[in-house]
């Protein structure tokens, strides 16, 4: 109950910010005109795909392109939700303060995380809406919106996870910040070069996008799945852990 309490009072202290309602119209706008573009290349396309064998349809041309778009842009835009998390109580001297509460880490950490994910998920609710609007005058491939917004849904959670434990080393929301997103990057583009070597790697192995691509094509495997759950879980315990030095010093 009071991880929900927490998560509660950091959704709202986001939304008492203009930074939150600022990120929040520029990733709706971002993705709607992405959005847009990618239904007026498909129709575009339409004529000729008309004749076509087993042709690409609207949610290979706009669904999938729109999710693996937006989570580029969450990429850049999640690290200033996150950065906030804990240092800014720190900034304010309000950490001594959080930490002595009659509140375990787990705690803290779980209400911090949920609540900046929440915020993530609104955003993630209205971009996944987008696709839906296409049901109007047509039809879409359901399994593959489902399975690119579990997809995004995954990111996101780990985005949020890296970003809280980054804000648990700095009393500099910048930092935490540019931080944030020199990690995200780097763990990005990590399969770029672990093909040349002819196998895949363990660093195409540790890439998020290398496990982000198949479930935008529908290839909803238990691996890539676990690979987000686990990495999610690896960096709440790492921040769990930090805070907990903090509290208990040697």
């Amino acid at each position: 109950m009071m991880i929900l309490t927490l998560a509660g009072r950091e959704l709202r202290s986001l939304f008492l910010s203009p930074l939150a309602w600022s990120i929040l119209a520029v990733v709706c706008a971002l993705c709607a005109w992405f959005f847009l573009a990618y239904v007026e290349l498909f129709l575009q396309l339409q004529p000729r795909l008309a004749g076509m064998p087993n042709a690409p349809g609207v949610g290979d041309i706009v669904v999938a392109p729109l999710f693996g778009t937006a989570a580029t842009v969450m990429l850049l835009v999640m690290p200033l939700v996150t950065m906030r998390l804990i240092s800014e109580e720190r900034r304010a001297q309000t950490l001594p303060l959080l930490l002595s509460a009659p509140v375990s880490m787990s705690e803290i950490v779980l209400g911090k995380f949920l609540g900046a994910l929440g915020f993530a998920y609104l955003m993630l609710a209205l971009i996944g809406a987008m696709p839906l609007s296409l049901l109007i005058g047509g039809s879409i491939d359901l399994g593959l919106w489902a399975a690119g917004l579990l997809a995004l849904a995954l990111v996101l959670a780990g985005f949020c996870s890296i970003g809280l434990y980054l804000s648990t080393l700095t009393a500099q929301p910048a930092v935490a910040a540019v931080g944030t997103f020199g990690l995200l990057l780097l763990l990005w583009v990590l399969d770029i070069t672990s093909g040349q070597a002819g196998s895949p790697g363990v660093l195409h192995y540790l890439s998020l996008s290398a496990h982000y691509q198949p479930l935008l094509r529908g290839l909803v495997d238990s691996a890539d799945i676990a690979y987000f759950l686990l990495l999610t879980l690896t960096f709440l315990v790492l921040s769990i852990r930090r805070l907990d030095a903090e509290r208990l010093p040697h």
